[in-house]
């Protein structure tokens, strides 16, 4: 009887192990490359970050938070990765290469340099109920928010937030 209850014991800690192992790959442990220089000096091309696919379905992203989407839910298209500037509710503005969120200049978390180029956000732009705007950090050389084949980003197509960059070995941390 002793043998079976050991049995028993050593099954339900390896399904117990099984469905930790599961639910860690499955919710935060996405690992997906970095296409391009976008998000230069952040991440670069190449860079591979794991992403948390489970925090956005608790929560919304937040202003400087690093998403991971589809651009228009196009599932063939590689992720994209930026920064999220505005959350729903809030209107956008690019003016002289500087960006305002609601009519204040925008808190940047990074140094980024001058846009050269507002595209859409030129004119204020009012994001809607489930819309956010991103831009990449490298800012004359990203396809972002601005430009009308992205666009703004829909909650759906949020894959999840980027929160750890595992290659190269050099650079490997938080983001």
């Amino acid at each position: 009887m002793a043998l079976v209850r050991e049995i028993f014991v050593w099954m339900a800690e390896i399904l117990i192990t099984l469905l930790v192992a599961f639910s860690f790959v499955y919710f935060i442990g996405l690992r997906t490359s970095v296409v391009g220089q976008s998000m230069a000096e952040t991440l670069y091309g190449g860079d591979e970050i794991l992403v948390n696919r489970f925090i956005y379905k608790v929560t919304n992203p937040k202003p400087n938070d690093i998403i991971v989407f589809l651009p228009n839910g196009n599932e063939k298209s590689h992720y994209y990765v930026k920064r999220v500037v505005a959350v729903p509710g809030d209107t956008v503005l690019i003016r002289d290469g500087v960006l305002y969120v609601n009519g204040e200049l925008f808190d940047e978390e990074t140094d980024v340099a001058a846009m050269e180029d507002g595209g859409l956000a030129s004119e204020e732009i009012t994001l809607g109920a489930d819309e956010f705007f991103v831009l990449g950090d490298n800012r004359n050389n990203s396809e972002d928010s601005r430009y009308a084949n992205i666009g703004n980003i829909r909650k759906e197509y949020i894959i999840g937030k980027a929160w750890f960059r595992v290659a190269p070995w050099g650079e490997l941390g938080f983001l």
